[in-house]
């Protein structure tokens, strides 16, 4: 199982949807995005020695923490060095090992974006209610569908019901709203997933039922009966 969450801008929650995702679903956490990396990182080789043929994708994970992580590394000279084209088979090598994957994409229309939709069965696209959050959606949603990945979920931060119809339409998804929260924040400080901080709390439980809808439709997507993102 491979799953790409992604963004058409920054600073909308992606990671934060990323690495609570791959919690739920007992998947490795893949930071794929090269020059922002922002999950979990420790001493080790990480995506960009992995990217430039310098180490393997399964001894870069990192297994001690609460949520398995491949990391990348934050220096200039590693994004010059790593291959972005390599990252496909050095996710799906990780799935060979783990079965499961969540690949934390860069935000934006790069061609690192575009890779790490290709390297996901389907994504999640991760917004907020402003309009340059929503247009950065709706220029993601067209990127899926050009590398032809499926939309699994739509994750709408900071809004309120009224908005879902509307969203899921122009996207082509359902919505999940994740509220926010202060034992979410707490949560992203500390380096854990909200489960593991507030199991009890309504952004747990959107997590929790985010991961059972993105399930159903892998298992879709592998059976074939999945149609590409978007009307």
């Amino acid at each position: 199982m491979r799953l790409t969450v992604t963004a058409g801008k920054g600073g909308v929650g992606k990671t934060t949807v990323a690495y609570n995702l791959a919690a739920e679903l007992d998947a490795v956490a893949v930071d794929a995005d090269l020059g922002m990396a922002d999950l979990p990182s420790a001493r080790g080789p990480d995506l960009h020695d992995v990217l430039a043929g310098r180490a393997s994708a399964v001894e870069a994970v990192r297994e001690g923490g609460p949520v398995a992580v491949l990391p990348c590394g934050r220096s200039l000279a590693g994004v010059r060095a790593a291959d972005p084209a390599a990252l496909v088979d050095a996710v799906r090598a990780v799935e060979r090992e783990y079965g499961r994957v969540v690949v934390d994409a860069p935000a934006g229309m790069h061609s690192d974006a575009a890779v790490a939709l290709l390297a996901g069965q389907a994504a999640v696209v991760v917004t907020r209610p402003s309009r340059a959050a929503l247009a950065g959606a709706l220029r993601t949603r067209e990127l899926a569908r050009a590398v032809g990945t499926p939309l699994a979920r739509v994750v709408l931060n900071r809004a309120g019901r009224d908005s879902h119809d509307r969203l899921a339409s122009a996207l082509g998804a359902p919505v999940t709203a994740v509220p926010e929260s202060d034992c979410l924040a707490e949560a992203h400080r500390a380096g854990q997933p909200v489960r593991a901080v507030a199991p009890g709390s309504t952004a747990s439980e959107r997590f929790t039922a985010l991961a059972s809808a993105v399930e159903t439709v892998l298992r879709e997507s592998s059976s074939g009966s999945l149609p590409q993102s978007g009307p």
